[in-house]
C-alpha cells in the first residue's frame, strides 16, 4: 500500500506539495481568525465607545504578544522540534475567538485579542519549518505558498465580517470557531508528517556554520530588521486604520470600506506568492530592492488621491510591498543556517510587534491630528528600502 503525503515523509530532494498546501491552508484559517480582530474594530469601537488609542491597544495587545514569544518558540523548536505543538496552537486561537465573541468588557477584549497571539507564536516557528522541510530546495516557493495562505486568510477575514459580523453582530464571530477545529485537524497530520520526517532524519547533524563573519551577519540582519520595520509599520496604517480612513475621507459605509480593504489585502496576498518564485529566479536582493524602495512613489501619492485613485493605488502599493517578505525570511536563514525556527520567530514575531506598535503610536496620531496626518507621516517609510544597498551579496556566502 503506498503512503500517503501526509502521513509519511518523502525524499529529501522532492517537493511535498500536500504538505505545503496543507500548512499554506491552515495558515490561512490561522490568519482568518486573527483577522476577524481588526474587521471588528467598527463594531466594537461603537459598542464600547472605544478611542483609537484603544483600538490601537487592541492590536498592540494581540501583536506584541505574539511577538514576544515567537523567537522563544523559535529558539527552543530548533533545539528541540515540537511537531504536535502545531494543534495545540490553533486551540488557543479558538479560546480567543470565544472571548472576542462574548466578552463583556474591554479588558476581555484585550485578553481575547492576547489568546490570539498566543495562537500565532505557536504555530508560525514550527509551521515555517516544516514547509522549509517540505520545499525539496525551492525554499522562495516553499515560504511565498505558506505566507500566501496568511495573506489570503488575512484578505478574506474583512470580506467575511462585511457579510457576516457585520450585519449578524460580534456574537457572530464565534461561528469562526469551526475554522480552528478544521486547523487542528489538518495540523494534527501535518504534526504526524513532520515527526515522521523527524525520526528518519535523526541522525543527521545540522550545519550551523555561519556563511559570514559574525559581524557581518549580525549587521545583515540588522538591516533585514529596518526593512522589516519599514513595512510592517506601513502595512499597520492600512490594516487598522484603512476603514476608518475611507469613511471619514470619503463617506463610504462600513461594508464599502470592508470591501476596499479586501481589495487591498488581497494584493498583499497576490504579491507574497509572487515575491518567492521570483526570488527563487532572480536573487532574494533584486526582490527586496523593488519591494521596498519600489513602492515609494505610490505611497507618496495616496494621502492626495481621490477614491478611485486611493482603489488603486492601495491594489499597487499591497502587490509591490507584500513581495519581500518571503524573500527576507529565505535570506535570514541563509544568513544563520540550521535555526529555521529562530528566524522564522523573529521575523514573523518582529512584523507582529512592529505592527502592534506601529498602530498604538498611530492610534494616538490620529487621535491628535487626524487619519490624512497618518497617511502622510507613512508615505515616507518605504525611503528605508535605501539601506538594501548595505546587505551582503549571496555569491559572498560561504558554501
Amino acid at each position: 500500500m503506498t503512503a500517503s503525503p501526509l502521513s509519511a515523509p518523502q525524499g529529501a530532494g522532492a517537493t511535498v506539495f500536500p504538505i505545503l498546501i496543507a500548512v499554506s491552508l491552515c495558515h490561512m484559517l490561522n490568519d482568518v481568525m486573527q483577522s476577524l480582530l481588526a474587521a471588528l474594530y467598527p463594531l466594537i469601537k461603537t459598542e464600547f465607545a472605544l478611542d483609537y488609542w484603544q483600538i490601537g491597544l487592541l492590536t498592540f495587545a494581540f501583536q506584541v504578544t505574539a511577538s514576544l514569544l515567537q523567537p522563544a518558540v523559535g529558539i527552543v523548536t530548533d533545539r528541540r522540534p515540537l511537531p504536535m505543538s502545531l494543534p495545540f496552537g490553533m486551540g488557543f486561537t479558538f479560546c480567543g475567538l470565544v472571548l472576542l465573541s462574548y466578552a463583556p468588557s474591554y479588558p476581555l477584549l484585550l485578553a481575547g485579542a492576547m489568546l490570539i497571539g498566543l495562537g500565532s507564536s505557536v504555530f508560525h516557528p514550527e509551521a515555517s519549518r516544516v514547509a522549509r522541510l517540505a520545499s525539496g530546495g525551492r525554499f522562495g516557493l516553499a515560504q511565498s505558498l505558506f505566507q500566501v495562505g496568511g495573506n489570503f486568510g488575512a484578505s478574506l477575514g474583512p470580506l467575511l465580517a462585511a457579510f457576516i459580523v457585520v450585519p449578524q453582530g460580534r456574537h457572530s464571530v464565534v461561528l469562526f470557531c469551526a475554522l480552528a477545529l478544521l486547523g487542528i485537524g489538518i495540523l494534527a497530520r501535518v504534526g504526524r508528517w513532520y515527526g515522521e520526517h523527524l525520526r528518519s532524519t535523526a541522525r543527521r547533524v545540522a550545519d550551523r556554520t555561519l556563511p559570514l563573519p559574525r559581524n557581518r551577519v549580525v549587521f545583515a540582519l540588522a538591516i533585514l530588521a529596518l526593512l522589516t520595520f519599514s513595512k510592517n509599520f506601513y502595512m499597520a496604517s492600512i490594516s487598522s486604520y484603512y476603514t476608518f480612513y475611507l469613511i471619514e475621507t470619503f463617506g463610504l459605509s462600513t461594508q464599502a470600506a470592508q470591501m476596499m480593504l479586501f481589495l487591498f489585502l488581497g494584493a498583499v496576498a497576490a504579491g507574497t506568492i509572487l515575491g518567492g518564485p521570483i526570488g527563487d529566479r532572480f536573487g532574494a536582493m533584486t526582490v527586496i530592492w523593488i519591494s521596498i524602495l519600489g513602492v515609494l512613489p505610490f505611497t507618496l501619492a495616496l494621502p492626495h488621491a481621490g477614491l478611485a485613485g486611493t482603489a488603486i493605488l492601495s491594489v499597487i502599493i499591497g502587490l509591490i510591498l507584500a513581495s519581500a517578505f518571503p524573500a527576507i525570511v529565505v535570506y535570514a536563514q541563509d544568513l544563520l543556517p540550521g535555526r529555521v525556527g529562530m528566524v522564522a520567530g523573529i521575523f514573523f514575531g518582529f512584523a507582529f510587534g512592529m505592527g502592534g506598535i506601529a498602530a498604538a503610536l498611530l492610534g494616538v496620531l490620529a487621535d491628535v491630528h487626524g487619519l490624512r496626518t497618518v497617511y502622510l507621516a507613512c508615505s515616507v517609510l518605504p525611503a528605508v528600502g535605501l539601506l538594501t544597498v548595505f546587505l551582503p551579496r549571496r555569491a559572498t556566502f560561504q558554501h
